[in-house]
């Protein structure tokens, strides 16, 4: 090989180990929803989260957190399971990733048994990739309960609170 390739190959490889981490990874962003997640206490619900690329998480660690929640996981999947015993014990059974479409980027947060609790903003992060967040909202319905019931001319009358 002559000096001159060898100096432009040299070359090219230094600047190629200086480029940024984010254009060597490609460009692979962790995505969540922009929109507020609503859901009824007792409902199960899903808060999104996946890689604008459909390449596998799987042998990603992924960190489920909550703000303002001591201890702060939800869920965490490190080498190639769940940390049970990192979770907040409020979340314990009620928490999971589906491990089929992690394979494909998709590590959308599965919360069954919706709380009161639960709402709040969660965070969804791959450390080697990046994370968002996702807010979600939690209501409550309740039927109204009887206080009285007077027979009338024209039929009953319930009051009720």
């Amino acid at each position: 090989m002559n000096s001159a390739l060898n100096a432009h190959l040299v070359l090219s490889l230094m600047v190629f180990a200086q480029l940024p981490s984010s254009f060597t990874k490609g460009t692979i962003q962790v995505i969540g929803s922009s929109h507020p997640i609503v859901a009824l206490v007792g409902d199960d619900v899903i808060l999104p989260c996946y890689l604008n690329s459909s390449i596998s998480a799987s042998d990603e660690t992924v960190e489920w957190t909550k703000y303002k929640l001591d201890p702060r996981f939800v869920y965490v999947w490190r080498d190639g399971g769940e940390l049970e015993s990192k979770k907040n014990p409020s979340y314990k059974g009620r928490t999971t990733v589906s491990i089929s479409k992690l394979k494909h980027g998709d590590i959308s947060l599965n919360l069954s048994k919706v709380k009161l609790s639960d709402k709040g903003k969660y965070r969804c992060l791959l450390p080697d990739m990046g994370e968002t967040s996702v807010e979600l909202i939690v209501g409550a319905v309740s039927l109204p309960g009887i206080v009285s019931v007077q027979k009338a001319k024209t039929g009953v009358a319930l009051q009720s609170e």
